[in-house]
């Protein structure tokens, strides 16, 4: 996996974008402070490809890193996340206007065809 530069609005994006990856936060999301093995333990594929997970969230932000002694745990760390979060509000008024119009539409579309068929129906 590359490094991924740019802003780190891309590079919440960028990490986001793997379904493994936003599987191991959503497992740190669930259960706090995981240690990497415990972290990987439940994933089809070797530590290695883990530890390169785990990097690239690393890179974005999302998660931190802590050793204790030999063992090393991750968090959350929900920063990012609320930039993106932000940044996919602005454009929710748009698309929350313009579902909105197309769900009017769809249940007038409907309307529509019930009373065709109720006519259709009548003797």
């Amino acid at each position: 996996m590359a490094k991924f530069q740019g802003s780190q609005l891309d590079r919440t994006f960028a990490a986001l974008v793997d379904p493994t990856r936003r599987a191991i936060l959503g497992r740190l999301e669930q259960e706090g402070s995981l240690s990497i093995g415990e972290l990987a333990r439940p994933f089809a594929i070797k530590l290695p490809a883990v530890m390169k997970h785990l990097d690239v969230l690393d890179s974005a932000g999302l998660i931190a890193r802590s050793k204790s002694g030999r063992t090393v745990a991750v968090r959350l760390a929900p920063e990012p996340m609320e930039e993106a979060m932000k940044w996919l509000r602005r454009y929710e008024r748009f698309w929350s206007a313009r579902l909105d119009r197309l769900a009017a539409y769809a249940e007038a579309e409907d309307a529509k065809a019930s009373a065709i068929q109720t006519q259709e129906d009548t003797p």
